[in-house]
């Protein structure tokens, strides 16, 4: 169909776009890397350029309006209405909306008779819904590799796959009462229902039709985050009986359009075989995964796993965990938080501590979890029950993904951090100490503020904040900030040195940035994991900055 096309011609031609912006950042990331690896002032690539500052501004890092973006709309603990898209993500969104229904109603004689609309309308909201079917399922993958491609992160295909979603379910809709309009014109509305639960190629277009209602229904943001293990499980069985609708209203008619299912089909069974080929992969053999869960204060828990096969790892990878003894069959997504060389762990060995682990052979990958509801509850629980607060378990790891994010280019970074965020911040620092350190990253000022409750919350990264610090050239780059919103006393407060300083309440962004502006090396990241709200007060400062030098901005969030 040619309408089919055009909807190709727009994705194919928004697919090279960004492929093109994608290659010309990694080529001008690579040169930045290669003239700045020994240069201390890098005066050059500090220079804001205006129009380009005037675009990231107002176009890629502006909410849609005010400074909300990441902040969820919270109704209570448990519910919230979701976030807000940026602008640029509206843009498209809107654009793409758009595009669909031109395709659906362009060309279409709407004084003709009912019948021959409603025919034409049906033919084509038909035909884009399948047709869409395709990015949908595709940007719902794991291993979408679209995000390796465009270096787009699963948060912002996640958001667009919310989209497509609902832009096919109301096609789906659209298409379905053009029929029910059509067939009533000419028989009235009883014989059309009939006609509709009596025909079996109808009835099972209907049943897809109402799957992706529901779909819809149940995915909001309300019902997914107060009842994400149902939604999840939901979501997966209405999808799938959606497909199975579609294919037999599809093949008992001999429709076109089956070809498209079949890709949709072709995607889903990728991804799965994908997952599970890297489940296997890295659990299976020499002795499996195993798994050291120490409760630590502030119901959290570092979780240490040994892994069977080794893991190349690098800053901003995430993984899913698996633990049939806490929660069967689900798996949930965690950032890394450090990766090293550990042994087996043996349950007679035990009591281990995390230095024991880490000063092993076998690849190992550490975590911090923070224990909320539902599966993170149990897991701090069942540790915590132990007298010793450590549980040895089985622990299945498919992983990782991502790590796109990688800071080697600037010579200035700027890692901020709330609570368990730390563990988005840790392997940076790492990175570029050992970097600056090798002299193979062109970073001379690295400075991580960490926003904690408590000074207890230290004891989430204490073992890798060791070993940072002790790293060879660590003082001449590195600086740690550390803001504690709700100190007990001013006793707490004490800053270990002039590089590893500690404050009370909670930090201004805005004034922080500003003063690493004043003496800013070359061009400067400014990258944030945390909370909502910090996320938006780190955006707004970096936008309001924009004009006084090179400043980029990177937002490591993962919706659900």
């Amino acid at each position: 169909m040619l309408l089919t096309r055009y909807l190709y011609i727009v994705l194919g031609a928004l697919a090279v776009a960004l492929l093109i912006w994608r290659c010309s950042l990694i080529l001008i990331r690579y040169v930045r890397t290669v003239t700045c690896l020994h240069n201390d002032t890098q005066k050059y690539f500090a220079r804001p350029s205006h129009k380009y500052s005037w675009f990231q501004r107002n176009i890629l890092y502006a909410p849609i309006f005010g400074k909300r973006h990441n902040r969820e709309f919270q109704i209570s603990s448990a519910l919230n209405v979701g976030t807000l898209p940026t602008r640029l993500q509206l843009l498209f969104i809107v654009g793409y909306l758009a595009t669909n229904v031109a395709f659906c109603v362009i060309t279409i004689d709407w004084s003709g008779p009912l019948r021959q609309v409603a025919a034409l309308l049906r033919s084509r909201t038909g035909y884009l819904a399948v047709v869409n079917m395709i990015p949908l399922f595709l940007m719902a993958g794991r291993n979408n590799p679209l995000i390796p491609l465009l270096g787009m992160s699963f948060d912002t295909f996640n958001l667009l796959h919310r989209w497509f979603g609902r832009i096919v379910m109301l096609e789906s809709v659209a298409h379905t009462l053009a029929w029910f309009v059509s067939n009533a014109s000419a028989n009235g509305w009883s014989a059309a229902f009939s006609t509709a639960f009596r025909v079996p190629y109808m009835m099972w277009g209907f049943i897809s039709t109402a799957a992706m209602v529901v779909i819809c229904i149940q995915a909001a943001s309300i019902f997914r985050h107060a009842y994400y293990e149902i939604f999840k499980l939901a979501h997966i069985a209405l999808a799938i009986l959606s497909v199975i609708g579609l294919w037999y209203h599809l093949d008992l008619k001999s429709l076109p359009q089956i070809k498209y299912l079949y890709a949709v089909i072709a995607v889903w069974v990728f991804d799965r075989a994908a997952r599970f080929l890297r489940l296997a992969y890295r659990n299976i053999g020499a002795g499996g995964t195993k798994t050291l869960v120490e409760a630590l204060p502030g119901n959290a828990c570092r979780v240490t796993v040994t892994m069977a096969r080794p893991w190349e790892f690098k800053p901003g990878q995430h993984a899913y965990l698996y633990m049939p003894s806490i929660g069967f069959w689900q798996s949930h997504p965690f950032t890394v938080a450090w990766s090293d060389e550990a042994q087996n762990l043996n349950v007679n060995d035990l009591p281990l501590n995390h230095n024991d682990v880490l000063a092993q052979k076998k690849t190992s990958v550490s975590f911090v979890v923070r224990g909320c509801t539902g599966f993170t509850a149990a897991l701090y629980s069942r540790a915590a029950a132990n007298p010793d607060g450590k549980l040895v378990t089985r622990c299945m790891v498919e992983g990782p993904y991502r790590g796109s994010h990688q800071l080697h280019s600037y010579g200035t970074v700027m890692l901020f951090a709330g609570g368990v965020g730390v563990t988005q911040a840790v392997p940076h620092v790492r990175d570029l100490v050992a970097g600056y350190s090798n002299g193979t990253v062109a970073a001379r000022k690295v400075i991580m503020v960490w926003v904690i409750q408590s000074p207890e919350h230290l004891e989430w990264i204490r073992p890798w904040m060791t070993e940072i610090l002790a790293m060879d050239k660590r003082r001449e780059v590195l600086r740690i900030m550390l803001f504690v919103s709700r100190p007990r006393s001013t006793k707490e407060i004490h800053s270990p040195s002039s590089t590893v300083q500690m404050f009370p309440g909670r930090p201004n962004i805005d004034s922080l940035l500003g003063m690493e502006m004043q003496n800013q090396v070359g061009t400067m990241a400014v990258s944030v994991c945390g909370p909502g709200a910090l996320s938006d007060e780190v955006r707004r400062a970096v936008r309001n900055r924009q004009y006084q030098g090179q400043l980029d901005f990177v937002e490591e969030a993962f919706s659900w």
